[in-house]
Order: C-alpha cells, then structure tokens, then sequence
C-alpha cells in the first residue's frame, strides 16, 4: 500500500512538473510563434467565419502574410501546412480561383497571390503558378487604370488609387515578376508608387491620405488635389509595408528601387515625427493626436514597426528608425496584447474595414475615421501582430523556436 501511495505521488507530481513547464515553455516562446499558435487554435483551415466557406479575402491575405513570414523565419511545417490548408479549397486543378469575380477587378484579390508563389516555390505543383499566372496576367493586362496609368481600387471606384490598394497589389506584381523573368514589368510596379506619392501624400506633413481620385469626381475628393482629407493610420501602414514587401524583388540595378528606397526614407522620417511620445504608438488619424475622439490603433501600429524595423533590417533605412520600431513595439505589447487560458494571445485594438465610398457612404473625414469601431482579433490586426514581432524577434536575434 504504501508504494502505491509513493507511486501515485511520484506520478502526480510528474504530471504536475510537466504541465508546469509546459506552462514555462509557451511563455518562453517568442509572440510571433504565439499568436501564430492561437490564430491556428481559432481559425482552423484558414475558416475566418465559422459555419461559412472560405473565401478569397484581404482579411485571409493579411493573416497568411503573418504565417508566411513565420514559416520563412522556421521552416516549420505546421506554418506551410496551415498557409496550404487555407489557400488549397480556393484554387481549382486548372488554376481558377472559386470565390474571385474578375469582372470586379478588385485589386484586393491580388493580395493572396503571394501565397500563391510561396507554394508553388516549395511544392511545384502546377496549379500554384496556374492561379498565380491568371492573377498576373489580369493585374498587368486588364486591370483598368487611370489616365496617368495607376491601377483602379476596383471596377467600383474608378479612376482611384489608395495606399491599401498598393499592398494588395504591387508586392504580388512585383514578386511574380522576379519569379518568372518579367523584369519589363517593374517600371509599372514603381509608377503605382510614385502616383500615389506624388498625389495622395499631404506636402505639409509628408504623410499618405487614404485615396487620391485622378478624375476628382469623387465627393471624398478635393475638387484642387483630388486627394481625400485624412491620413488614416493603417492606410499608410499599408503603403509603407507594400515598399518592403515588393523591393527585394527588385533587380539591384533597376532605377526604381532607388526610387522607392527613397520614398520609403521619407515617409519614415513623417512617421517618426508623429509617434506618440508617451505610449510610443500611433493615432488612427496619425496626425491629429489629442484631438477628440482620435485613438491609438494596433494595425497601424503594427504596419509601421514592421516596416520601420524590416527597413532597417534590409538597409533601406538607417539604424535609428530601430529605436523607434522596438518603442512602437513595447507600446504595441503593453496596450494591444492579452493573454488567455492555455496561452490563447489575443489582439485588441483594430478598426474593421474602412473604405472610402461605398453605401452607405465613407465621406472620409475626421467623424468618419474616429467613428469607427475596434475589434477584438481581427485577422488583419493578428497577422500584422506576427509580422511585426518577427521583425523585433530578428533585431534582437531571438530566432523562433519549433513548437
């Protein structure tokens, strides 16, 4: 009897030790790896909305954009295979894309092409570079476009360009380009970036709009610039993540990754100038801070340490934007990031969709941006949360570990 009693004690205190270090070795793991575990935990198969199919969307995109970073840091099979799981119920045999209506030319069903390449890089399956052809073959060849050449948001916004737009895109366009020896196409990539550099940003504060409307037909627009009103946080989020998502792409001797070296350096000397000094993020009006209503908000945030630190890790940007993506960073971690049972991460703190137009109609002004409501794990804010922790993972030299 008594060694029974000893036997069920030492076992009991066994299982005790091992869900305790259990315990300690989540908490070990980097926040990219956790969030990346949670958001598997939540959306199985890449289902974003339970009891519904899955569908070809920017909120998928942004969240395998997240994973994708994280299997290329782990080689991790549990990554690929959740990107494949996600990707595979929406590409046909013959490379058509189920839930896509190309008569929408929306540019947001570009965006999920990088995923596309990714597979087919490690699987060579056919039907991969298929769906990435058709994608390509639309963007280049069919997707109307402004009288200066800059690509439509969508069938339904003529004649606009948005920064949100440029990251759907470009770094598709751009990475299918590398892949597949077009390096004609390039030059286009780099106009979609000077066109809204040179029209949506605001010279006073060197900061992106969310829209610019060529035609300036549109009621958002100023009948002067034809630019929107506000710089909205996540949209230059956007456009500053689409510069370093597209230039490694770049031939080292073509003249437009110069060009957007340079854009990217200045748009990150607005940004720091617009950080809030106190939590170390950023406004979801950028520069309206302490204003009524405004907020700091997590996307946005996340969007620029991501940026600012890949830049930097790249050599676009000089070291100190560093000091201010790992400020952004430990604002991010202390006023977005809650942790549940069983080490569920979760992120707060993100806007919905925020479009310009539509109906009802998004005037974009001031109410309008600040009207709007943050969510609880938006699969957008959760993938951008993995992307920037990679970034300030890899500065520190804190590789992700297996799990």
């Amino acid at each position: 009897m008594k060694c029974l009693r000893l036997l069920t004690a030492v076992l009991l205190f066994a299982a005790v030790a091992c869900s305790t270090q259990t315990a300690l070795n989540a908490q070990e793991l980097p926040w990219s790896v956790r969030a990346a575990n949670s958001a598997m935990e939540r959306w199985p198969g890449g289902n974003l909305h339970a009891g519904a199919p899955a569908a070809w969307t920017h909120d998928l995109a942004a969240l395998l954009a997240g994973m994708q970073g994280l299997w290329l840091q782990t080689a991790d099979p549990r990554d690929l295979n959740y990107i494949r799981s996600s990707v595979d119920p929406l590409v046909g045999a013959d490379g058509s894309l189920s839930t896509m209506k190309p008569e929408e030319h929306k540019l947001t069903d570009y965006q999920l092409g990088r995923q596309l390449l990714l597979l087919y890089r490690v699987t060579h399956d056919q039907r991969y570079r298929k769906a990435a052809t058709l994608l390509y073959e639309q963007l280049s060849h069919q997707q109307p476009r402004t009288p200066s050449g800059g690509l439509w948001q969508s069938q339904a916004n003529p004649d606009q360009m948005t920064p949100d737009g440029i990251d759907e895109a470009a770094p598709f366009y751009a990475a299918y380009a590398h892949d597949f020896h077009h390096p004609e196409a390039f030059a286009d990539v780099t106009r979609q970036f000077v066109l809204l550099q040179e029209h949506a940003r605001d010279p006073r504060t060197g900061l992106m709009h969310q829209g610019w409307d060529e035609s300036k037909k549109e009621r958002w627009a100023d009948k002067q610039t034809g630019r929107s009103q506000v710089a909205w946080g996540r949209g230059m989020g956007w456009y500053m993540a689409a510069l370093v998502e597209a230039l490694p792409s770049y031939p080292a001797n073509d003249p437009g990754r110069k060009q957007l070296i340079e854009i990217l350096n200045s748009d990150a000397a607005a940004l720091a100038r617009y950080q809030d000094a106190g939590t170390g993020l950023w406004f979801q009006v950028i520069d309206k801070a302490g204003e009524p209503d405004n907020f700091h908000e997590a996307s946005a945030s996340c969007l620029f340490v991501y940026a600012l630190a890949d830049g930097v890790r790249h050599g676009y940007l000089p070291a100190h934007y560093l000091v201010n993506a790992e400020r952004g960073y430990k604002g991010i971690l202390s006023h977005f990031i809650s942790v549940g049972p069983g080490d569920s991460v979760s992120v707060t703190g993100t806007v919905g969709a925020t479009d310009l137009g539509g109906n009802p109609y998004h005037d974009g002004s001031y109410a309008f941006y600040t009207g709007e409501k943050t969510v609880i794990n938006d699969p957008k804010g959760v993938g951008l949360f993995i992307l920037a922790s990679l970034e300030v993972e890899s500065a520190h030299h804190a590789k992700p570990a297996h799990r």
